[in-house]
């Protein structure tokens, strides 16, 4: 079978992204800032071919993934494999509020461990076998083809340790930046990374000045 390409990609920046207050599965959607990366996005991939784009069903990403979509005429697909971690109710909190209020539990957090969930949302171990199934799903409908996925910062996470074949437990040493284009390589026998964190379609001179 031949390898299909992916383009994976953060979706655009939220009000609660810019105070670093956890989402999760709450819906939130983009600000003014986010729709102008989104359009920065599709501007920049205009001359990539894709098959398909592909996209968490959460708002923040769909309208990503729309803005890259209109401009071809093409669907989003959603998939809900593709979602961010549920963080239950750590949902809604910012990382000083959560210190505060679970200690404990948000030590564990930090301290990435494997079996850990907020209550009611998911541990690692079961976001990250939630996306390497939908990955698998989606990239092996495409052989031989190049895909766009939508997705979320934990998304990502399991991605990029999945293609470096890195322990759910390392620290992380990669940026995550919302709308940069990360690409992956996707085969039967797992994920290679080509690039990452791609934002040169970011950084222009022609930026508002509420964009610096």
């Amino acid at each position: 079978m031949e390898a299909t390409r992916i383009l994976a990609v953060r979706h655009g920046e939220t009000a609660w992204n810019r105070i670093t207050r956890i989402q999760g599965h709450t819906d939130i959607e983009l600000n003014e800032h986010g729709r102008w990366q989104a359009e920065r996005l599709a501007e920049a991939l205009r001359d990539e071919p894709l098959a398909a784009v592909y996209a968490s069903d959460l708002k923040r990403a769909r309208e990503t993934a729309e803005a890259v979509a209109h401009r071809r005429d093409m669907p989003v697909h959603i998939h809900m494999g593709l979602r961010e971690r549920g963080f239950g109710r750590f949902e809604g909190h910012t990382w000083d509020e959560l210190e505060l209020r679970f200690p404990a539990e948000t030590l564990a957090w930090r301290k990435r461990m494997p079996d850990f969930a907020p209550p009611g949302g998911e541990t690692l171990l079961q976001l990250r076998e939630r996306v390497l199934a939908a990955v698998d799903d989606l990239a092996a409908r495409h052989p031989g083809e190049q895909v766009l996925m939508v997705v979320h910062g934990g998304v990502l996470d399991v991605l990029y340790r999945a293609a470096t074949r890195l322990d759910i437990q390392a620290p992380r040493s990669w940026a995550l930046p919302n709308t940069a284009v990360n690409r992956l390589l996707w085969s039967p026998e797992g994920l290679g990374l080509v690039g990452w964190a791609d934002v040169r379609h970011l950084q222009t001179d022609s930026l508002d000045e509420q964009h610096v």
